[in-house]
């Protein structure tokens, strides 16, 4: 049953023409102090800014996948997805964030064997996580 149904959902994937990229959209207040943030603290690259629509895109370190933010007079933050980006070392990752005044949600919660988790915040209170896969090390 498990591949009758695994072959149902690769089916329904493949018929929908999915590409392999990933948006993911963020509220904020300000979409270039937000996006000078992504950029400075996270490395990220700017695509494109649209300002007649009050949306900017910003590439990730992660193939395919951008962040998108959106310019509203009051941000609903955390309400949606969390995106959660993977490290190689999630202590050293956190202190460079930390150095630089990013706010994080409580001490990094371990999963022995499994995984390390930390969440942090943009400007705007918008939660993104970081993760260590314990299993690779």
């Amino acid at each position: 049953m498990s591949t009758m149904g695994s072959a149902k959902t690769a089916a329904a994937a493949d018929s929908l023409g999915f590409d392999g990229g990933l948006t993911l959209s963020c509220q904020c207040a300000d979409r270039k102090k937000a996006a000078a943030w992504y950029e400075k603290i996270l490395g990220f690259k700017l695509l494109y800014d649209v300002a007649e629509i009050g949306w900017c895109e910003l590439s990730t370190a992660v193939s395919k996948v951008n962040i998108g933010l959106s310019e509203v007079e009051k941000p609903r933050v955390g309400a949606g997805p969390v995106p959660t980006f993977g490290v190689t070392d999630l202590d050293s990752a956190r202190a460079k964030l930390e150095k630089q005044g990013v706010r994080f949600d409580g001490a990094t919660r371990e999963i022995p064997g499994m995984v390390k988790l930390a969440t942090f915040f943009d400007l705007d209170g918008n939660a993104l996580m970081l993760f260590q896969d314990l299993q690779k090390s």
